[in-house]
């Protein structure tokens, strides 16, 4: 039988070390580490909400914070150590966040699974990314308008099926980019208000048993609501 260490945290079932092919196959955290912001604002969050439930003291929320500030700070100056047996952004931070403040660091997982944090962690970085392109796209559309203006009658061929049309203005072919790009920014829109419900403290399947406020949580994260079903 292989030693526990060489267990993972989910191969209770298991008595041999994992094969090397399944570790590279299941291993996400060669691109899921971009999302380390959103892992420490989400842990940060959770820190908080267990020593509002009593679960943690307010002394060993305080470690939690400063050890995931350092492990932030880590990252940020390119010091901090990916390792492909973490599996994933989440185990690593967690990996390193027990190393700096011990066996608290583990408490920072009580009753949060880490489909919680994947959730979380992907609605949030959604919710940044959609905010930056629909900002984008309002500067591009701004630059379409730009150079529409005083073309009017700036004529040229219009074309359909390839084949030679109606005459145009040129300005009337640019302000063509300008709509479709107006539906891009709408769809964005509608992204961003579908994105924005907290999943945390969903758990694994069926819920937080521990009195999670989840409310808090929200308002915490800047979510406008909570996901109303925790197995969805």
């Amino acid at each position: 039988m292989a030693e526990d260490k060489a267990k993972k945290a989910w191969g209770g079932r298991f008595q041999e070390e994992t094969d090397r092919l399944m570790e590279e196959f299941n291993a996400s955290i060669g691109f899921d580490c971009r999302l380390w912001r959103e892992d420490i604002q989400g842990s940060r969050a959770y820190a908080e909400a267990l020593e509002r439930a009593g679960i943690i003291t307010a002394a060993e929320r305080d470690s939690l914070l400063a050890g995931l500030d350092k492990v932030a700070s880590e990252v940020e100056r390119g010091e901090f150590e990916w390792r492909e047996q973490d599996e994933d952004v989440h185990m690593a931070v967690e990996r390193r966040l027990t190393e700096i403040v011990g066996a608290v660091g583990g408490k920072l997982h009580t009753g949060r699974s880490r489909n919680d944090q994947v959730a979380t962690d992907m609605r949030l970085w959604t919710r940044t990314a959609v905010e930056t392109v629909g900002q984008c796209l309002i500067g591009l559309q701004r630059a379409i308008l730009d150079k529409a203006r005083g073309r009017e009658s700036t004529w040229l061929p219009g074309f359909t099926h390839l084949q030679q049309a109606q005459v145009v203005s040129f300005a009337h072919y640019l302000l063509s980019f300008f709509w479709m790009f107006q539906r891009d920014r709408e769809r964005f829109a509608e992204l961003s208000a579908r994105v924005n419900a907290l999943p945390l403290g969903s758990g694994a399947l069926a819920g937080h048993a521990l009195g999670i406020d989840r409310d808090f949580l929200a308002e915490r994260l800047g979510f406008t609501k909570v996901c109303p079903n925790s197995m969805d």
